[in-house]
């Protein structure tokens, strides 16, 4: 098998099993949220296969849909990233994305954040906006995305840097 795909497994298992063991038990003043699970997504390699990381991406969102009880809007939230994100690598890198040298386990550089940034609000929004399903709550929903993106975005930094591999 090839370690690439050894290194997504482990990290959709690990990702997953982070978020509900951990993260799905933490919530600050019922609007701070961290999805971390969402970085399987983000880190999927760049010149990997677009057909697996949807269906990868759908099961990732059906596992926390399971565990969280919320009817399938994980799973929506998921595949959309998982669809507009060479959109928002191209926006975020330029030039760099076309010639696949882009990684995201590195220093963390203004184009890094904003893919992050682009990524996690695009999946916040999806997943609230759904969750409420009223326009109503409107207000209620972008005050979850903002703080609950600000939380994610902090969450998922740290981690990118705990499992940065060692460069010697």
């Amino acid at each position: 098998m090839n370690s690439t795909i050894l290194v997504n497994i482990f990290r959709f298992v690990l990702l997953l099993a982070l978020q509900i063991l951990v993260f799905n038990n933490m919530n600050f003043g019922g609007y701070i949220s961290a999805f971390p699970y969402i970085l399987f997504i983000i880190l999927y390699p760049v010149n990997g296969n677009k057909a697996n990381l949807l269906i990868a991406s759908f099961f990732l969102g059906l596992i926390m849909d399971l565990f969280s009880n919320s009817g399938g809007v994980h799973a929506t939230a998921c595949v959309l990233l998982a669809h507009l994100r060479p959109y928002f690598f191209k926006f975020s890198f330029g030039l760099s994305y076309e010639y696949q040298t882009v990684k995201l386990n590195d220093v963390l550089t203004p184009e890094r954040f904003t893919f992050i940034l682009l990524a996690v609000s695009t999946h916040h929004i999806t997943l609230f906006l759904l969750e409420s399903f009223q326009i109503t709550f409107i207000l209620d929903v972008l005050l979850r995305t903002v703080l609950s993106a600000l939380f994610t975005i902090l969450t998922c930094i740290i981690l990118i840097y705990l499992i940065k591999p060692n460069k010697r």
